[in-house]
């Protein structure tokens, strides 16, 4: 029954990474091929101009604290927690996600993608391609690793802070004129990808060493999480459908008040996509990341250090 139970938790997460590429796709070509999308992406990244100088420090600080040395450093002390747990596959597995997914946008941003010139004036044709973003891939690969590596008792706690320290990122790319919209939704779709196919890895790896039995769930969490990132998604294709004005408007004709709606919307947006991203990693990772096996009667040692041996080898919250 268990092997059942696995074998359909790996096909649905292996689906849930191919709807994921699928989407990526989907925002590849609506948001770079057409020209409605480049109008609507341009049109958000013009709006940012009004009130960044406000925000400009608080920016610079969220931003200046995304680098490949901090990476790195997160990638370290995340394996070191999950090696602590005694969890050695599933520190491979955390260090595989955070590269997979900073190197897929590294390579899709400087070799795959390109964005065409559709003719349309104020989209910033003829600048660097910049989908997906490479901040936003940094900040959300180490968030959903952290829910995956951390005790069951503190992953409702690690995806709030994750979601928000990612959504954050995302918004101060935006606010600092840096990325448009669709390029933290394609940072978020990569990493979402990266995270189902390594969960799928860790289910059908489950053998002896887990007793199968998942670990505690966080319903309440998960429907937060989704109802918040659902009702923003709602609102940011909203606030953007007020700022339209058709798929052929220069961006540099919109108005002062449809430009600031539609940075509104593509801020309210990256939040909830970030926020639903982080409910499909929380739905599922107490049974990709289930409890250890407790010791056997018959293995555990008898004497007067009994105790202490226990207690050194129990993992009550895995």
């Amino acid at each position: 029954m268990r092997s059942l139970v696995r074998g359909l938790l790996a096909g649905w997460l292996l689906a849930l990474a191919v709807a994921q590429t699928a989407a990526l796709a989907l925002v590849w070509w609506i948001f770079i091929r057409t020209p409605h999308g480049q109008v609507i992406d341009a049109t958000v990244l013009r709006g940012t101009r009004f009130g960044r100088a406000s925000v400009e420090q608080l920016v610079s600080g969220v931003l200046d604290a995304v680098s490949f040395a901090s990476l790195v450093a997160a990638t370290i002390v995340l394996g070191f927690i999950a090696l602590a747990r005694r969890r050695v596959l599933l520190a491979v597995a955390a260090t595989v996600l955070v590269a997979g997914a900073n190197l897929t946008t590294q390579v899709l941003k400087d070799y795959v993608v390109s964005r065409p010139d559709l003719g349309i004036a104020g989209t910033n044709i003829g600048a660097p391609n910049s989908l997906p973003s490479g901040h936003m891939t940094v900040a959300a690969s180490v968030a959903v690793a952290a829910v995956m590596v951390v005790p069951a008792r503190l992953r409702a706690m690690v995806a709030v802070l994750g979601a928000c320290y990612a959504a954050l990122t995302g918004i101060a790319t935006l606010s600092a004129g840096w990325h448009r919209p669709s390029d933290a939704l394609a940072a978020l779709l990569i990493v979402g990808a990266w995270a189902s196919v390594v969960a799928a890895v860790l289910v059908l790896a489950q053998r002896s060493w887990t007793t199968g039995a998942p670990s505690d769930p966080h319903p309440r969490m998960v429907g937060g999480l989704a109802l918040v990132g659902g009702a923003a998604l709602v609102g940011a294709v909203l606030l953007v459908a007020l700022a339209d004005q058709g798929p052929l408007t220069p961006p540099v004709e919109v108005g002062r008040s449809r430009l600031v709606l539609a940075y509104a919307g593509g801020a309210v947006g990256v939040a909830g996509a970030t926020c639903l991203t982080m409910a499909v990693v929380l739905a599922t990772v107490h049974r990709v990341v289930p409890r250890l096996a407790e010791p056997t009667v018959a293995a555990q040692p008898t004497g007067p250090d009994t105790d202490l041996v226990a207690a050194g080898e129990q993992e009550r919250t895995d």
